[in-house]
């Protein structure tokens, strides 16, 4: 088998398994984008709901690998229709798992109708004043060092722009051999350290994001609450600037081969480790923590007679939050963990076209 099949395979799983098991890590006042009674989370018609998902996108996900691999072994092909079969697979089935999950959304808000679960049940909103007054995430200090490993690597390519060879390797296949060149010129060798520079700006906003990011509290036990999400925001944030750093010294290390003889192979692998890394990194903290911090081992119980007001008329599908009287841009996402915007705000629109603005527009500016 290609060993470029085999690689992209073990980046395949990964990314399957994190979409399979996502009702799990989810909070458990909410079930495939529908909002319930924890109290009811673990009725056994729920249990199987979720057991269900999981089953038949997993199926699918093996399907979609199966193809993936008959294709990149019937046929001979290069490195890059092997990528662009890759994407393809990938895409299908996220399309693929998100049809999955309506079928899902729409059985639960039926079954939530038909039990009516919160007409006996006081629905509030609990707000704590003092909740920003807390450390919410790691200090925005820790990508100082991103930001000095990233000047120094254009000190030091600009001091060693005479001894860099006329032609620079720009991309390597998985044997090590390069196969793509560009003639050197400051805009070609300052490439690696401007997308150091976007990544590093781009992680900081993240992590101020995890910090301003709407409060989400659970009246029955509003401490406990508390505590699990605090715990859940900063386990991320540490995620995010381990993440930038170790992108940040990746590309130093690219930059560096310019200069000094690195072994190729090795320039090929470390992107790959770095990639399955944070991949296993972010599947890791899902299990342990899960949204909100739903996984984090509780310190009291529920009472099953107050819950969270129901907001479901502003998640539309059950995944995208759509409320202008919500001043928030930012909040939790409802099926999945991490966040998600605030679609009505117009600002939150202007935010995310910018960063994929930014994300397509300097590599094409910079004639990549």
């Amino acid at each position: 088998m290609n060993d470029m099949l085999v690689l992209f395979l073990f980046l395949l799983i990964p990314i399957f398994i994190s979409m399979m098991f996502i009702p799990y890590w989810t909070r458990k006042t909410e079930s495939f984008g529908v909002s319930i009674p924890e109290d009811v989370y673990n009725r056994q018609d729920l249990k199987t709901m979720r057991k269900q998902y999981s089953i038949r996108t997993g199926i699918f996900g093996l399907l979609i690998t199966v193809i993936f691999l008959l294709i990149g072994t019937m046929l001979t092909i290069n490195e890059f229709v092997i990528s662009i079969l890759f994407s393809i697979n990938i895409f299908a089935f996220l399309v693929g798992s998100f049809l999955i999950y309506l079928k899902f959304h729409r059985d639960m808000k039926k079954l939530k109708e038909k039990e009516n679960w919160a007409k006996e049940k006081s629905q509030q909103i609990f707000i704590d004043t003092q909740f920003r007054d807390q450390k919410l995430t790691h200090s925005n200090l820790w990508f100082l060092l991103s930001f000095l490993i990233t000047i120094a690597t254009i000190v030091i390519t600009l001091q060693a722009y005479q001894d860099i060879p006329q032609r620079i390797p720009m991309q390597y296949n998985f044997e090590g051999e390069v196969t793509n060149w560009e003639e050197k010129s400051y805009r070609t060798l300052l490439i690696n350290p401007i997308m150091q520079m976007y990544l590093t700006l781009l992680f900081l906003f993240i992590n101020k994001m995890i910090g301003y990011a709407k409060q989400q509290i659970d009246p029955e036990n509003p401490q406990d609450s508390i505590r699990r999400n605090v715990i859940f925001r900063k386990r991320w944030s540490a995620y995010i600037i381990l993440s930038g750093l170790a992108l940040t010294l990746m590309f130093s290390l690219i930059q560096l081969s310019f200069i000094f003889p690195i072994n190729q192979q090795f320039l090929t692998l470390i992107p790959l480790l770095i990639t399955i890394g944070l991949i296993g990194g972010a599947i890791g903290l899902s299990i342990t923590t899960g949204q909100g911090g739903s996984r984090v081992k509780s310190t009291g119980g529920i009472s099953g007679n107050v819950i969270n007001q129901d907001d479901d008329k502003h998640w539309k599908l059950g995944q995208f939050y759509v409320n202008k009287d919500d001043p928030s841009l930012f909040l939790e996402k409802r099926f999945g963990v991490g966040w998600t915007i605030n679609f009505a705000r117009p600002l939150a629109w202007i935010i995310l076209l910018v960063i994929i603005g930014l994300a397509v527009g300097i590599p094409l500016l910079l004639g990549l």
